[in-house]
């Protein structure tokens, strides 16, 4: 930790220089509601440490890696993934951290935020019935030309989900900022490459652990910079994804032990919710451990548009109804679960308006047994996509503890985290 501290000086004057650094990926305006926020203004973070502190290159520190003590095989239930799914309430992102690019060195995770993610963070979403933590990770430019990830930043990944695996917390890990794969004949191979080389190292480095660690092997696949982006691609791109997802499913089987009975989610193009993409995604045969990634900011004005509406209103409701309509039709009445790796509202001072969304929203998904993950990119109140509701200063508050409650009450119900067994969310996925 003393470590990751020193990094705090950098790490502030970092904010300041890649101001710009944030995804536009989010800006374009489309129908699609799967574009996934960031951020280029950190109103409402702040950092820790001495600012005084002189810059210290990790790559060349002799100072000892983190070391995980889960260095052997845990015990693996073999249970299918749409029982395990069962066992997941509700989760949250570490959004804008371990995935953000511009900088090849561990000062990546304050690139785009200032603050230094610890134990105590994990240990308030758990204390406050958040049991699933999504950990985006980008890992290209942690990468040398051979395609092995760098010693120290696998440590680092590594560290942040044991804070969470030691909260017995579903922990998914991904690839997430990872602008060398492009689902095109030109790229297709090159990527199929890459994303094997790379899931062999991450499936090899977690293979110790049980069915609380799942893997996501791409998020948000798609042909950036083109009309298609949001848009539901094209017949061939969609296509390609499904050779990416295939890449990853057999490249991380191939790894053997608790692996080969680890859920692994899969996603179409974009993580779209399109139906075009979600017909396309990727089902291997006979393996009941694989869960479907959907993305959906909805209502798409309120949610995620940063030049649309602030109101949810009854019309708004269609929206929201006509995703879960899809994903049952799909894929739960065939009992394949899903998981929304993403959703959110973001914040136009519009928080009673936000909380009615988040209550229906979840309301919907929890009739399904569909976990929803709420994107957390740690900014709160300014002029760009504010997604942040909590702190992650000690003592941890919810800087929307409106929304906090009302993600606890749609999932857990009025008696709050805790008053909702296994058996009950069990009758609403049935």
């Amino acid at each position: 930790m003393k470590k990751y501290l020193a990094f705090i000086a950098a790490a502030v004057m970092l904010t300041s220089a890649l101001s710009g650094c944030g995804s536009s990926d989010s800006s374009a305006a489309s129908s699609d509601t799967s574009g996934e926020p960031t951020s280029s203004s950190s109103d409402g973070a702040s950092s820790e440490g001495d600012s005084s502190s002189e810059w210290v290159n990790p790559f060349e520190s002799d100072e000892k890696l983190y070391e995980s003590p889960y260095n052997t095989p845990m015990e693996m239930r073999d249970i299918s993934a749409w029982e395990l799914v069962k066992e997941m309430k509700t989760g949250w992102n570490l959004g804008n951290t371990l995935d953000a690019t511009g900088n090849p060195t561990l000062a990546a995770e304050f690139a785009w935020q200032k603050d230094i993610t610890t134990k105590g963070l994990f240990d308030k979403l758990s204390s406050e019935g958040f049991n699933v933590a999504r950990i985006p990770v980008s890992w290209g430019e942690h990468m040398d030309e051979n395609y092995t990830v760098d010693p120290a930043w696998m440590a680092r990944v590594h560290e942040i989900v044991d804070y969470a695996i030691d909260n017995d917390m579903f922990v998914i890990l991904n690839t997430h900022h990872e602008e060398w794969y492009y689902p095109d004949a030109e790229n297709k191979e090159q990527d199929i490459e890459q994303l094997k080389a790379l899931w062999k190292q991450i499936a090899e480095e977690f293979i110790n652990y049980d069915e609380h660690l799942i893997f996501e092997g791409l998020n948000e696949p798609r042909l950036r910079g083109t009309s298609y982006e949001w848009n539901g691609g094209t017949k061939e791109a969609r296509e390609i994804v499904v050779e990416y997802e295939k890449a990853f499913y057999e490249t991380v089987r191939a790894t053997g032990g608790n692996n080969e009975k680890r859920a692994l989610m899969v996603s179409g193009y974009a993580a779209s919710s399109d139906k075009r993409c979600l017909k396309a995604v990727y089902l291997p045969e006979n393996d009941n451990h694989i869960i479907v990634s959907v993305h959906g900011y909805l209502p798409y004005s309120m949610a995620l548009d940063t030049h649309g509406t602030d109101q949810f209103t009854e019309q708004n409701y269609g929206e929201i109804d006509n995703l879960f309509k899809t994903l049952y039709e799909l894929f739960l009445s065939n009992e394949i679960p899903v998981i929304i790796g993403e959703y959110g509202c973001l914040n136009k001072e519009n928080i009673d308006e936000r909380v009615e969304c988040v209550t229906y929203y979840l309301n919907a998904a929890k009739q399904l047994g569909v976990p929803c993950v709420w994107w957390d990119n740690n900014y709160f109140a300014g002029e760009n996509e504010d997604f942040g509701i909590l702190k992650r200063q000690d003592p941890y508050d919810w800087y929307y503890p409106e929304i906090a409650e009302a993600i606890k009450t749609a999932v857990y119900g009025e008696e709050g985290a805790g008053s909702s067994s296994g058996e009950e969310s069990s009758e609403a996925a049935e």
